[in-house]
């Protein structure tokens, strides 16, 4: 009987040894497990920092890349862009916005292929070569197609639409080419909407260019929009899209000038089903000053229809949008 007593006394001492072995293997692994957690924690902040830093350094080239801003009297400019991700805060779509000899502004919407460095590398080497063009006085007609030629020998995967204006801020003689972009949109002073469509290909397409050049004329007061297709595609029906891009400008039309390109993108990318990069610019005419003339209608430059009531030659009916073709090749509002 002692002896079975002294067996059990053993076996209990032995397993409370046990035990506290495994309360201090437990102890260390929950010290061990805080610090593996603590290290992730401080591996993840560094990340973090890291990436945020990555992007502050990349937005800074992005912003050195894009054009002063544009001071013009009698004219408001306002821009709004936005990368498809925070990750990567370059993109392909840039812009760039000069005055001519004349005193004409020339603005170039361009939208490279892809995302990243690359399309950026790819949209500033158009916007470049565009601005080398107009300087030297080349007709707007001929500038996609000679931006083509020029880019195309150098690199052969090239590839971007991109969209000419010219705006001259005096008379508000608006003279449009394309190269399978988004077409630019105008809100009247009397919110009447239209889209002007010029049929074009872009740099890096089958027979690039520019088929003619649109003109009309903006009033004091008329909104001019033009922007990429991260701004109608974000749910990937561009008709819809357009539908919508319609009703926001419209919307925003009697806002400041200075917030309307922020406020339609707002608008448009809510329920994305995907992220592009967005760019939107804004243009106005003001009144002229007191005790001047309103600037007179160019000579030959075709009054602008009222795009509202011509549709199926109903009054105060919305023309239908109409499907483009690969490329976005857009069709000419006027003949």
């Amino acid at each position: 009987m002692a002896l079975v007593e002294e067996e059990l006394r053993a076996a209990l001492n032995h397993a409370d040894g046990l035990a506290a072995e495994l309360h201090l293997l437990e102890r260390e692994l929950a010290e061990t497990n805080s610090g593996v957690m603590a290290l992730y924690i401080q591996l993840e902040e560094r990340d973090q920092a890291l990436r945020r830093s990555h992007g502050q350094v990349l937005r800074a080239l992005e912003d050195a890349l894009r054009p002063r801003p544009l001071h013009v009297d009698g004219l408001e400019l306002a821009v709004h862009y936005a990368p498809a991700s925070d990750d990567s805060p370059t993109g392909g779509d840039l812009y760039d916005w000069f005055t001519l000899p004349d005193g004409t502004i020339h603005i170039t919407l361009v939208d490279a292929l892809g995302h990243g460095v690359t399309s950026t590398r790819t949209a500033l080497a158009v916007t470049h070569a565009v601005r080398t063009l107009a300087l030297e006085g080349h007709p707007l007609d001929s500038i996609v197609a000679r931006t083509d030629a020029i880019l195309r020998p150098y690199d052969h995967d090239v590839m971007a639409t991109l969209l000419l204006a010219r705006l001259n801020p005096t008379t508000g003689h608006l003279a449009l080419a394309n190269g399978s972009h988004p077409p630019a949109l105008v809100v009247r002073d009397d919110r009447t909407v239209h889209y002007l469509e010029v049929r074009g290909r872009g740099v890096g397409y089958p027979s690039p260019g520019s088929d003619r050049v649109l003109t009309t004329t903006l009033h004091p007061g008329d909104l001019l929009l033009l922007y990429t297709d991260g701004l109608t595609e974000s749910r990937r029906d561009p008709l819809e899209g357009e539908a919508r891009l319609i009703e926001a400008a419209r919307r925003h039309q009697p806002h400041p000038t200075a917030i309307i390109p922020s406020a339609i993108a707002s608008d448009m990318l809510t329920s994305a089903l995907h992220n592009d990069d967005t760019l939107a610019i804004a243009a106005r005419l003001l009144p002229p000053p007191p005790g001047t003339h309103e600037h007179a209608q160019p000579q030959g430059i075709p009054k602008p229809r009222n795009m509202q009531g011509t549709a199926a030659g109903r009054p105060g009916a919305t023309p239908p949008l109409r499907r483009r073709g690969p490329g976005r090749a857009a069709t000419d509002s006027q003949p």
